[in-house]
């Protein structure tokens, strides 16, 4: 009975994806393994290290299938050895004394890293078809809306007109630098291992670089210039690309969740019939997705800062970091799959209620507008005087309760200078700066670039 988020009946759905979890289950984690050694066998046969009808042999019974996982794992309980059980397995399912040359070169660490390796580059394409499809959603949600006045908010509080579109095309742009990041770190990342025991690959033989070369190319891995049993950046790299993926999307679930509250009521992630949102409270359409969201990009961070203890490694072999891996990188990979799930999701049928943008562009009182109405007075009486007169003016309104515009026709200076522009000035919808047109250069640019598929 499972015992863990990941793969609780309950609780699976908010930490992982059934995608993610087949890939870094238990077969398909023993399945990399046969197929590194029979890639391995295969080419031995080839270049005549072994028998040819040996190594096809041991490639015909590399499939899962032909073990027992269960007994694999009671002997790895029992001998201590994360691998050598399911070697004794795979060679018991080799016809004759074939199973004698599998294994035929490699350490424990090649097989495992490797194979680990495989694992990592199916995620990998998972996590590129998703993040495009955020990137779609956020360029189509950038593309509408963007005219779409709306307020602006520094330090929690309102500040100026913005237009929504503007704000998702920034999350489009930092989505788009995730994907350049996502694209070049697999280019570092995707190399196999074949070097056996301490990295010098003295029990290959003359032919190790071809047997390696051979190899890698079978399993469709690069070939590294040098072993990385000890140096193991390329994974914490990879983990670090797959924290600030998880960064901007629980940045984008907070944001939805602010913006949904009543009081402001901007936007909503989507609701289905019989969605319930409490035990107590029929009326409750609570963020829940976006609420997971944000919590498994804390747990993301965690495994992402763990991922770095592995950089530390003694000697030529270490397993006491090595284990560390084990966990903390599958897990960072099923959180970040489920946060692009959920946000492929939430961000493709994003509610978003222009309306509401409107009347909060109000809620001020016209104050929303004091940059606006300061910069033209500044053309009357110098920018720093205008300033001093309108911050003066402001705190008088908002202490007195009364609107901007009347706050500025209180006072007889600023009513003398725009007395006749104020209407016009103090129009939110029609301060929104260079937003359209900066959100159209994002989306123009995001389409050159062809990243989207567009």
């Amino acid at each position: 009975m499972p015992s863990g988020v990941f793969d609780s009946v309950l609780l699976r759905h908010v930490f992982g994806t059934d995608e993610l979890r087949a890939i870094f289950s238990d077969e398909n984690r023993v399945q990399k393994w046969f197929d590194y050694e029979a890639a391995l066998a295969l080419t031995q046969g080839e270049l005549g290290i072994i028998p040819q009808a040996v190594a096809a042999e041991i490639a015909a019974k590399a499939n899962v299938e032909n073990v027992d996982l269960e007994a694999i794992g009671a002997e790895i309980r029992r001998v201590k050895h994360p691998l050598v059980p399911a070697l004794r397995a795979l060679q018991a399912a080799c016809a004759a004394d074939h199973g004698e040359y599998l294994h035929f070169g490699p350490t424990t660490q090649d097989v495992i890293d490797t194979g680990f390796m495989l694992q990592l580059k199916d995620a990998h394409a998972v996590f590129v078809r998703d993040l495009k499809e955020i990137g779609r959603a956020l360029f189509s949600l950038a593309a509408n809306h963007k005219d779409t006045p709306m307020v602006g908010r520094t330090h929690g509080v309102q500040a100026l007109p913005i237009t929504f579109g503007h704000k998702c095309a920034i999350w489009l742009s930092e989505t788009q630098r995730n994907f350049a990041r996502l694209t070049s770190v697999a280019e570092r990342t995707f190399v196999g291992g074949l070097v056996g025991a301490v990295g010098t690959q003295a029990s290959l033989g003359d032919q190790a670089f071809e047997v390696e070369k051979r190899v890698m190319q079978r399993l469709g891995l690069g070939v590294a210039e040098i072993s990385w049993q000890t140096a193991r950046d390329r994974f914490a790299d990879y983990a670090g690309t797959l924290g600030l993926i998880g960064g901007l999307l629980g940045k984008i679930a907070r944001e939805i969740i602010i913006l949904g509250h009543n009081e402001i009521d901007e936007v909503a992630e989507p609701f289905d019939t019989g969605k319930v949102g409490s035990s107590t409270m029929p009326h409750k359409r609570n963020p829940v997705i976006a609420e997971g969201v944000v919590a498994v990009g804390r747990c993301l961070r965690s495994a992402v800062a763990l991922m770095q203890e592995t950089m530390v490694v003694e000697h030529e072999r270490d397993a006491s970091q090595w284990r560390v891996e084990w966990k903390a990188m599958p897990e960072a990979c099923l959180m970040v799959g489920a946060m692009l799930a959920q946000m492929k999701m939430v961000l493709s049928r994003l509610e978003v209620h222009p309306d509401k943008m409107r009347r909060n562009l109000d809620t001020l009182g016209g104050f929303l507008l004091s940059e606006r109405v300061m910069f033209a007075l500044a053309d009357k009486i110098g920018k720093q005087s205008a300033h001093e007169l309108i911050y003066t003016v402001s705190m008088r309104g908002l202490e007195t309760g009364i609107t901007f515009e009347q706050a500025l026709l209180a006072d007889e200076k600023v009513k003398a200078a725009l007395g006749g522009e104020l209407k016009a000035l103090l129009d939110p919808t029609t301060y929104v700066g260079l937003a359209p047109a900066i959100t159209a250069r994002v989306l123009a640019q995001t389409k050159a670039s062809g990243w989207l598929d567009l």
